[in-house]
């Protein structure tokens, strides 16, 4: 659990199988870390053998490069085991006042060269460095976030990577492939267009697929060359039988965060017989991060939360907010860095105003949200710090008590402090805001749900939220899925209508949940008479 003092200790055994031998490599384990040791990249050759060992990074069986994580993630240390003695060298060492993101070691030039991702000058780049760990130069420069090497020509020494935010007047979290030369010369973008961009690129880097699309077109395919020149077309994908029964593509917006400065960037769902002259409730989809936003950026029929919400007649939006992505700057990424619990609720709640006042088909009186494991935390949040605009949450398998939530995700993006006292001895101190304590601001309507047998938000985490709103003396509402972990199986359907019902009663005024049936899933049914 989160601050706790007893936490694991791993060291990295050797094994010479023939004959026997184990050897217990001599890395620093004085203090609490964590350790990896880095792996080859497979082959997309093979991705279609029946059996793909995990091989290490070396070109050959000498030696080992792993990485080490202090505990408040603040100190990554990489370095090399000769696999003979079990002797250790750190390489290369990576300091910052919040947490450290990784990315895969790249070795090249039979491992003379190293190339390590880092974000060190406050953007994500790449950088070249020397067997010894000595630095040679940073390959990528600039204000974009360098994201994952797609490929490497080492005899050309070109490297080819993926990357966003580098092209102006795009959604900055579009992903494009580039090629820069390894001493950072000739950086030049591969595959051109105002769309996001998946990238398959084969194991010699002469080719690569690309597909692209945004959430208003339809995803399209090329075959490239590794200098951006295309050489096919391969598909379109054919939407006509979905446009057939009335869909519509989602609209994509941008509004300012809270501080008036930041873009921030969403989408917006709209019933598909949407009418202008009508006055909707808005509800806001929302996950807080930071590992991640819930926005989508390609074109995608998986939209249940979003898109088949809207149909109920509602307007739904997503929209990042500051400190929910990383892949944009340190800044913005780790802007909830101690807040972990209100950091990002002031942009969504301005988002619905900026909204409110762009379109007039929106009622700012009527506003839901809803999410479901960060964002089950962050929507009833959001109820307790702004109850005078968010008037009805369905917040599912929420994380509410971050105290007793996984060490990972709470120690990391809120922080803990390690304290070192004069005889060298260190321990933690984590503190961190929980919903409970908030539980007499309730003024809308709530709904808490869990599994019981969640093994990821443990369901103990939203009893402790309905337990502090029921010495609140709050209404609410409250839901068990049985035999249900994180995610809610085949209940999930389920879900969707009780959460549908939930926004349709106390934001629409209809009322379905007086009907013991929920007739929408009956006509899935297959109806043969023998159900």
């Amino acid at each position: 659990m989160p601050g706790e003092p007893n936490f694991s200790k791993t060291e990295i055994l050797i094994f010479d199988v023939p004959t026997k031998k184990r050897i217990t490599a001599k890395i620093d384990t004085t203090q609490q870390l964590y350790v990896n040791v880095y792996r080859a990249q497979r082959k997309k050759s093979n991705y279609d053998d029946e059996f793909q060992p995990n091989l290490w990074l070396a070109n050959s069986n000498n030696k080992i490069y792993f990485n080490t994580q202090s505990r408040d993630r603040k100190r990554v240390n990489i370095g090399v085991i000769d696999a003979n003695t079990g002797n250790s060298k750190i390489l290369i060492k990576e300091r910052s006042n919040t947490y450290l993101e990784k990315r895969p070691l790249q070795l090249v030039n039979n491992g003379k060269e190293l190339i390590h991702w880092s974000e060190r000058d406050g953007w994500a780049h790449f950088y070249l460095y020397d067997a010894n760990g000595n630095l040679k130069n940073q390959i990528t420069h600039g204000a974009y976030h360098s994201d994952r090497i797609m490929g490497i020509n080492e005899k050309e020494r070109v490297l080819y990577f993926q990357a966003n935010a580098k092209e102006a007047n795009q959604d900055p979290y579009y992903y494009h492939l580039y090629r820069v030369n390894f001493d950072g010369s000739n950086l030049k973008l591969l595959n051109k267009g105002n769309f996001t961009h998946s990238v398959n690129m084969n194991d010699n880097a002469t080719y690569f697929v690309d597909t692209y699309s945004r959430v208003n077109t339809a995803p399209k395919s090329a075959l490239y060359n590794a200098s951006g020149q295309k050489l096919k077309n391969l598909e379109t994908a054919d939407l006509s039988q979905l446009f057939a029964t009335g869909y519509k593509f989602p609209e994509t917006f941008k509004v300012k965060a809270a501080d008036g400065i930041t873009d921030l960037y969403g989408v917006l769902y709209k019933p598909y017989d949407f009418d202008s002259t009508k006055v909707y409730p808005i509800i806001e989809y929302v996950y807080p991060g930071p590992q991640t936003e819930a926005v989508a950026k390609a074109f995608s029929t998986r939209m249940n939360r979003t898109d088949r919400l809207a149909q109920i007649g509602f307007i739904v939006v997503t929209v990042g907010n500051r400190g929910g992505n990383p892949n944009r700057s340190k800044w913005y990424h780790n802007f909830g860095y101690g807040n972990l619990r209100d950091y990002g609720l002031a942009d969504k709640k301005v988002t619905v105003e900026q909204l409110a006042n762009r379109y007039k088909f929106i009622d700012i009186d009527k506003v839901g949200i809803f999410g479901h494991s960060g964002g089950g935390f962050m929507s009833t949040a959001a109820m307790l710090v702004y109850p005078d605009v968010f008037k009805v949450a369905v917040s599912s398998s929420g994380n509410h008590d971050n105290t007793i939530y996984n060490n990972w995700w709470s120690e990391t993006h809120n922080g803990i402090k390690e304290i070192k006292d004069k005889d060298g001895k260190v321990t933690y101190k984590f503190k961190i805001d929980i919903n409970q304590t908030l539980a007499k601001n309730l003024k809308g309507h709530l709904m808490l749900t869990t599994g019981d047998i969640d093994n990821n938000v443990s369901p103990s985490i939203t009893i402790r939220m309905a337990n502090a709103l029921i010495k609140a003396h709050k209404r609410f509402d409250y839901f068990t899925f049985p035999g249900q972990r994180h995610g809610y199986g085949n209940m999930t359907e389920y879900f969707f209508w009780l959460k549908a019902d939930y926004f349709s009663k106390y934001l629409l005024g209809v009322d379905k949940r007086n009907a013991v049936d929920i007739l929408e899933i009956n006509r899935d049914i297959p109806q043969n008479g023998k159900n």
